[in-house]
């Protein structure tokens, strides 16, 4: 098969995409508003982009509350998204009015954040602590804009639930974090393998 995206001949009855730049980490992310509101929204357009310093983005399909609050507030907080949580992460996806707190909406307890106001979900094992640094308004090749908003945050401090640490390491397989694949679609990291990197 081939086609062109900006034809969109592909001739099936779902957009490929996204099951293609599979599996996608889940940025689980808290954001408050300026009035204090709390909003819990999983997003699947997450990712790491820098170590030193740690600089982490989501991008949101149209301006949503998350890149409101985002805004207003300057901070925001990324917890793990795991498979014990899936249906809870779920729950939090659906489309609510400003100001509903998602995190009551799912049954989710909160727990307090030490460097930011938004909190992060109490029961993940990890949460990233995250100060914002900019929202990038993506655009289509000839430079119209798209309303899809790249929101890029600093961590700032991080959480990790010390039953995940073994031989100075994070045992991520053991968290079993979930990602979004294509469709309905999920996996679930349980195993590991290793490379090491040519010198």
């Amino acid at each position: 098969m081939f086609y062109e995206v900006a034809k969109n001949d592909h001739g099936l009855p779902y957009d490929p995409i996204k099951a293609i730049v599979a599996p996608r980490p889940i940025g689980w992310i808290t954001s408050m508003s300026a009035k204090g509101e709390i909003n819990l929204a999983p997003y699947s357009f997450f990712n790491a982009f820098s170590t030193r310093p740690p600089i982490v983005g989501f991008s949101s399909e149209g301006r949503k509350d998350s890149v409101a609050f985002v805004e207003e507030t300057q901070e925001f907080v990324c917890s793990l998204a795991t498979y014990d949580l899936r249906e809870a992460m779920n729950a939090t996806s659906a489309a609510v009015a400003r100001g509903v707190n998602e995190m009551e909406l799912a049954g989710l307890a909160p727990a307090p954040s030490r460097l930011v106001k938004p909190p992060r979900v109490a029961a993940s094992p990890c949460a990233l602590e995250c100060r914002w640094l900019k929202t990038v308004a993506l655009t289509d090749l000839e430079g119209n804009d798209i309303d899809r908003y790249l929101v890029l945050g600093a961590v700032v401090a991080v959480h990790i639930d010390d039953r995940f640490i073994k031989n100075g390491r994070v045992d991520t397989a053991a968290m079993r974090p979930i990602a979004r694949c294509g469709y309905n679609d999920y996996a679930v990291v349980d195993s590991l393998f290793a490379i090491v990197r040519p010198k």
